[in-house]
C-alpha cells in the first residue's frame, strides 16, 4: 500500500483581513497562539514596513508561536530588508523567509515599477541572501494565474536555482475555476521537473467563491501547501479545506497535517477574535479573566529571564526602567516565591518610566444605569490648558476612556485592561493595569483606588502621560 502524502496548511489569516476591522496587536498575537495549537506548517505575517512597530509584532509572535514556523515576507528592493526581517525571526523556533514578487505584466509593472528582466535580477539577489540565513526559503508568484506563461516558468526556475524551497503559486484575482486550476498547476509540474524538489503551495483569493473548490483541485495536480484563513471570506478557508482533505484525501493518496480534532473550537474562537475586531464600538476590549496567564517567574530566575518576559509581554524596556523592574521583581518573588505575568505587568506599571505628569488635575462626571448607556464628561488640564470631552460608552469604563480620547483628541489603542482586588470587605480597593500601544511601543499605568472606575482613569491617564513625556523629550 503506498503511503500517503503530506499536504500542509499555511495560515494566511493576518494577512487576510480585507473584509474585517483591523485587528489590534495584542488579538494578533492570540489569533497566532490559537492557530498554532492545529499544527499549521506556518503562520504568514505582513512585510516590515514600519520597522519599530512591525518588527516588535514579528518578534512577540515569535515568542507566542511554539509549533508553526513563523513566515515573513522580505522587501525585493531593500536589500537591507533581509537581515531586518531575520533579526526580528531571531527568537522563533522555526522560521521562514518569503521573496513576494508580482509575476504578470500588470502586477509587476505597476505594483513593484519593475521590467522583466530587472524583476527577475532582484528575485535572484533577494533569494540567495535569503538562502544564506536559512534553508527555508519560500518564493510567493503573486498573480502567476494571468502571468505570461514562458515568464512564469522562467521566474521558477530561477526561483528554485537561487534557493527557494518552497514555490507557491497565486490566483491573486481568483479568476479560475478548479479545472482550470488543476490544468494550470499540472502544466507546470510536467513543464518543470525541478519542482517535485519544492514544497509546491497555492493561494487563490475567493472572488468567484470557488477559492475552497480551487485549493482541492490544486492539490490533486500535485500542490502540497495550501495557504487558508481561519476566519473570513477573502480567500481559502482553513476549517473547509481541512474537513475537505480529511474526507477526499485518501482517494488521492494524501492526508492533511492538520488534523480536525481541535479545528471546531480553535476556528471559533479565531472567528470570535474577528469579530470583536470587526464590531468595535469602543476603544477598547475589556479582558477581565482573572487567572488567564500562567505562573511565569520565580525568585531563582535570572536578569536575562525577567527581560524575556517583559519583552514577550510586549514592552521594549529602556536600561534605567529595566534595573527598576528587576529590583521590584525580586522583592515580590522574595516575599512570594513566584510572580506571575500579570503581576509583573503590574510591577512594570509601578517602576517603569515615571513621569511628570503633562495631563494633571482630572475631575469627572459619569452617568449610567440599566436602562439608560453610561455617558461620561471629562475634565482635565493639559499644562496649563483646561480641556474637556463628552463621550457615551458601553458601560462606565468605556465612556470614561471615550471621554478622555474627547477631551485630548487623540486615539490610543488600548491593548489591555485588567482589575483585580487588592483588599477585601465593602471598602475593598481595586487595582486596576491599563497598557496603551501607540507608534508599535507598550505604555502601562497603574491606579489603586475603592472606586474601580476611578482606578481606571488613573492608570488610563499614567499610561498617556509616559506617551506624552516622550513625545515632549523627543
Amino acid at each position: 500500500m503506498n503511503q500517503l502524502e503530506q499536504v500542509y496548511i499555511s495560515d494566511c489569516t493576518l494577512i487576510d483581513r480585507v473584509s474585517q476591522g483591523e485587528l489590534s496587536f495584542r488579538e494578533k498575537i492570540e489569533m497566532c497562539r490559537i492557530i498554532d495549537r492545529l499544527g499549521v506548517a506556518s503562520i504568514n505575517m505582513n512585510e516590515i514596513r514600519q520597522p519599530r512597530i512591525d518588527a516588535l509584532l514579528i518578534k512577540s509572535v515569535a515568542l507566542a508561536v511554539t509549533q508553526a514556523a513563523v513566515a515573513v515576507p522580505v522587501s525585493l528592493t531593500r536589500p537591507e530588508s533581509v537581515a531586518e526581517t531575520w533579526d526580528a525571526l531571531s527568537s522563533a523556533k522555526k522560521s521562514r523567509l518569503q521573496v513576494v514578487a508580482p509575476v504578470s505584466s500588470v502586477q509587476m509593472e505597476y505594483l513593484q515599477h519593475l521590467k522583466p528582466a530587472a524583476l527577475l535580477e532582484n528575485l535572484k539577489r533577494t533569494l540567495r541572501a535569503c538562502a544564506e540565513k536559512t534553508d527555508q526559503v519560500e518564493f510567493v508568484a503573486g498573480d502567476a494565474t494571468r502571468s505570461d506563461p514562458a515568464f512564469l516558468r522562467q521566474v521558477i526556475s530561477v526561483a528554485l536555482e537561487s534557493g527557494a524551497r518552497y514555490i507557491t503559486l497565486c490566483d491573486t484575482a481568483g479568476i479560475m475555476t478548479s479545472e482550470e486550476t488543476a490544468d494550470f498547476i499540472g502544466g507546470l509540474m510536467q513543464d518543470l521537473p525541478g519542482l517535485k524538489s519544492a514544497v509546491v503551495g497555492f493561494f487563490s483569493s475567493n472572488a468567484l467563491s470557488l477559492a475552497d473548490a480551487c485549493a482541492y483541485a490544486a492539490v490533486r495536480a500535485g500542490v502540497r501547501e495550501i495557504k487558508a484563513a481561519a476566519c473570513g471570506s477573502s480567500s481559502v478557508s482553513l476549517a473547509n479545506i481541512v474537513r475537505l482533505l480529511s474526507v477526499k484525501g485518501k482517494e488521492n493518496g494524501v492526508c492533511c497535517a492538520v488534523g480536525t480534532e481541535q479545528l471546531s473550537r480553535v476556528t471559533a474562537q479565531a472567528a470570535m477574535i474577528c469579530r470583536s475586531a470587526g464590531s468595535k464600538n469602543v476603544s477598547f476590549r475589556d479582558d477581565l479573566t482573572a487567572g488567564e496567564q500562567d505562573l511565569v517567574l520565580s525568585m531563582h530566575d535570572s536578569f536575562d529571564t525577567l527581560i524575556h518576559a517583559t519583552e514577550s509581554l510586549g514592552y521594549d524596556l529602556g536600561a534605567e526602567d529595566q534595573q527598576k523592574v528587576w529590583k521590584s521583581f525580586k522583592q515580590t518573588a522574595e516575599r512570594k516565591g513566584q510572580v506571575t505575568l500579570r503581576e509583573l505587568d503590574a510591577i512594570i506599571a509601578a517602576e517603569a518610566m515615571q513621569v511628570p505628569p503633562a495631563y494633571h488635575n482630572i475631575s469627572y462626571v459619569i452617568t449610567t444605569g440599566n436602562e439608560t448607556g453610561a455617558m461620561s464628561r471629562m475634565r482635565l488640564m493639559y499644562h496649563d490648558e483646561i480641556m474637556e470631552g463628552v463621550a457615551t460608552g458601553d458601560g462606565a469604563i468605556a465612556a470614561a476612556f471615550n471621554s478622555i480620547e474627547k477631551a485630548t483628541g487623540r486615539h490610543f489603542e488600548l491593548d489591555d485592561f485588567q482589575i483585580q482586588a487588592v483588599s477585601q470587605g465593602r471598602e475593598a480597593m481595586g487595582e486596576t493595569v491599563v497598557r496603551l500601544r501607540w507608534e508599535g511601543k507598550l505604555y502601562s499605568g497603574r491606579g489603586i483606588s475603592t472606586d474601580i472606575v476611578g482606578a481606571g482613569i488613573m492608570a488610563y491617564m499614567n499610561a498617556v502621560n509616559k506617551i506624552v513625556y516622550e513625545e515632549e523629550e523627543a
